[in-house]
Order: structure tokens, then sequence, then C-alpha cells
């Protein structure tokens, strides 16, 4: 079963309500086995825009993923940093097919990525 992610974009607004936030969310992504891959971090936009933070949370399953975000826990938690941020959130399904190699090109059927 694929994993499941949560890709975030944010600009924090109000870093105390953010701070509180962050304190509040724990038991959520416990509760739904996320962990982080990407908290903050020095980063290069390379194409398109930007936000000033990024965050990348890996959960064991898409479905999870997805119940985390809709829990009502996270949404209590979440509720704590309203207006404090702007943000862009993605929750997508891992993948787990072929990878890419230099001995063979991609298959046909997969898409090329930009």
């Amino acid at each position: 079963m694929a994993r499941g992610y949560w890709i975030v974009r944010v600009d924090v607004l109000d870093p105390e309500a953010y701070k509180i936030y962050a304190a509040a969310n724990g038991a959520a992504l416990a509760k739904y086995g996320a962990r982080f891959l990407v908290r903050a971090g020095a980063f290069e936009a390379v194409a398109g825009t930007a936000r000033a933070r990024n965050v990348v949370l890996e959960f064991p399953s898409y479905e999870a993923a997805l119940a985390c975000w809709n829990s009502d826990l996270y949404q209590e938690a979440r509720a704590k940093q309203k207006g404090a941020v702007e943000s862009d959130i993605v929750i997508i399904a891992g993948y787990e097919g072929a990878q890419p190699s230099a001995a063979e090109p991609p298959p046909a059927d997969v898409p090329a990525s930009e």
C-alpha cells in the first residue's frame, strides 16, 4: 500500500499563534502515524513561487493522511492557527512504481515531469 503525504507550504503571519498550533497538532499527527520528512530547513525555489516554510509529512497510507486531516482532533488544532498563516496544502498518495534508471528509458505510460 502506498504511503500518504501532506505537502505544506506556509507563510507564518502570526508566530505566536503558529507556535500554539504546532504544540497542539502533535496528538493528531501521532494518532495517524505521521512523521516529518521535511520541517522548514534550507531550500531554493528553482521554479514557480515559494513560501517561507515548507513541510512534508509522511503517513502509513493515503487513507491515514486524509483521515488525519479530516479528524476532529486535527481540525481542533488547526483552528488555533486560523488567520496566523497563509498556506498551500496537498494530500497525495505515494508512488510505488518503477524508478528512473540510466540503463533504460522511462515507460511510455508514465507522464514526464517538468
